[in-house]
């Protein structure tokens, strides 16, 4: 399978040693470097990624802060020269510790263990999830992230506790692809996530302090699945 990681330290010899080792495994794709973990978060709040390989002791920013600021993490393998840092690393579900130094051999090893994971995800989240094209970028969006969808002229908004994605498509295109036990269209222009509703209130329901217009011809099929 592939494997897209991306690789934050700030030390030059680790991120040397990383690309030699990356360079030499088929399917593994390094799509960025960084050597801060400010920069790697506004790259991750952006763009999706399977793994970090992730330094801990970094300036301004540690990549523990860095994993505990991120909502849906990928799969993050620790690189560091503290061992005493390997405790608090596996309190926050990480796939390995890579203790500087390491060899090929150790980084295969945890590597294996990054992909076996990743298998297991994708097992259990097969068919869950939506790839949509936004501008030049292509996004991977879990359904559970997933609030509502709304059409805006030629294109749809899909709207996610994070972000707002625009999209050249049709709310009918997204109605026929979603799963109808967890997407309901309740208006012409909106399909909610049912799991979001918070309450509803006259015509409206609200999702995340949104009011959302429920539209007439909708209405039966909305308190039906309410009950």
């Amino acid at each position: 399978m592939n494997l897209h990681c991306i690789i934050v330290d700030d030390e030059p010899l680790s991120h040397e040693i990383l690309e030699t080792y990356i360079a030499k495994v088929p399917g593994l794709d390094l799509g960025a470097s960084f050597y801060n973990a400010i920069d790697a978060l506004a790259y991750l709040n952006e763009n999706s990624t399977d793994l970090i390989f992730l330094d801990i002791n970094m300036p301004e920013l540690s990549g523990i802060g860095l994993l505990k600021s991120l909502q849906n993490p990928p799969a993050v393998i620790f690189t560091s020269a503290y061992p005493e840092y390997a405790v608090d690393g596996f309190d926050l579900e990480i796939v390995d510790f890579l203790l500087k130094p390491f060899s090929f051999e150790r980084f295969l090893k945890a590597l294996n263990k990054a992909i076996q994971t990743a298998k297991n995800v994708d097992k259990q989240t097969a068919g869950s999830f939506l790839v949509v094209k936004a501008g030049k970028k292509i996004y991977r969006i879990r359904h559970d992230e997933i609030l509502y969808f709304e059409s805006a002229g030629d294109y749809v908004k899909v709207h996610t506790a994070q972000k707002v994605h625009v999209v050249n498509e049709t709310l009918k295109q997204f109605e026929d692809a979603l799963p109808a036990q967890d997407f309901l269209r309740i208006h012409r222009s909106f399909i909610i996530s049912i799991s979001k509703i918070e309450y509803m209130e006259g015509n409206q329901v609200y999702i995340s302090k949104i009011p959302i217009p429920i539209g007439n011809s909708y209405k039966d099929g909305l308190f039906e699945r309410m009950r």
